[in-house]
């Protein structure tokens, strides 16, 4: 009896102490360290296993028994353990492909996104895009005004003369490629572009280069100059990429409204050849 007082003394003691174990590491995950939900239950949890096993300690001893009762305890122990172990792990949060698949879209896709690589990929999807609408538009003045107005049309891309609807629409499409391509990183037009002196003004280049000496340029940044930034030419900031990233046709729709640009006004600077 003695033996059986003294033992629920000590299993009072442990209990007390594992609780007050168990409410500090709650207060420390959820108000220190600021840890999510399941944390600070796994962290119960474990003051709770914790206090048991401390508890089997100092347990009193049981008769060694064996044959048929020694199985049947020693099912019995791994039921109950198995039935522990299946219960806890369905009350904590189960994992959730699909959820988590959701986490990963949410940080790590706009984190692609401000990389080289995501930047790229978003060009060239938009450049899709842009060549669908393009082929569109082509095939609409073609309903519309036959094979004369799409003449018209190819001759506006090489410089020609052509019909005021299908200019309007080659230099909206080279206007918005010109936005996705990011060029007023480094030109400025209309007083709005890049607040460095990486690349020239373009307000005035409609009355500076023709049509074909504009294509060139964008193909091979290498053999145009703008006067005043031989710093800039000799470092390569004009890139060698877009000949890889638009179409003939999404390039054509550039230089189109490239040479719409011809306020005189503006000083743009002189392109020298090399």
């Amino acid at each position: 009896m003695a033996g059986e007082r003294s033992f629920i003394g000590v299993l009072i003691k442990r209990i007390f102490l594992g609780g007050v174990a168990a409410v500090v590491l709650f207060l420390l995950a959820r108000f220190v360290f600021h840890f999510p939900l399941v944390f600070q239950v796994m962290f119960v949890l474990y003051a709770g296993l914790g206090t048991f096993v401390f508890i089997l300690l100092d347990a009193p001893t049981v008769s060694p028994f064996s044959g048929v009762k020694a199985v049947v305890a020693l099912v019995a122990f791994y039921a109950v353990l198995s039935g522990a172990f299946i219960a806890g792990a369905n009350f904590l949060p189960q994992y959730d492909p699909t959820v988590e698949k959701g986490k990963i879209d949410k940080i790590v896709k706009p984190k692609l996104a401000a990389t080289d690589k995501g930047k790229m990929d978003e060009l060239l999807k938009r450049s899709v895009e842009l060549n669908a609408q393009s082929q569109a538009i082509m095939k609409r003045l073609e309903a519309l005004g036959g094979a004369d107005k799409l003449k018209a049309a190819e001759g506006e891309k090489a410089g020609g003369a052509a019909s005021p609807a299908a200019a309007g629409d080659l230099v909206a499409l080279g206007k918005e490629q010109y936005d996705l391509q990011e060029c007023y990183n480094c030109h400025k037009i209309g007083g709005k572009g890049s607040v460095k002196k990486r690349g020239p003004v373009m307000d005035n280049i409609g009355n500076l280069m023709k049509p074909e000496e504009m294509k060139e340029k964008i193909l091979n940044p290498r053999s145009w100059m703008a006067e005043g930034f031989e710093k800039e030419y000799n470092k390569k900031q004009m890139p060698d990429k877009y000949k890889e990233l638009m179409t003939d046709q999404e390039i054509d729709a550039v230089v189109a409204y490239l040479a719409t640009l011809k306020d005189a006004s503006v000083q743009t600077p002189k392109p020298i050849k090399k």
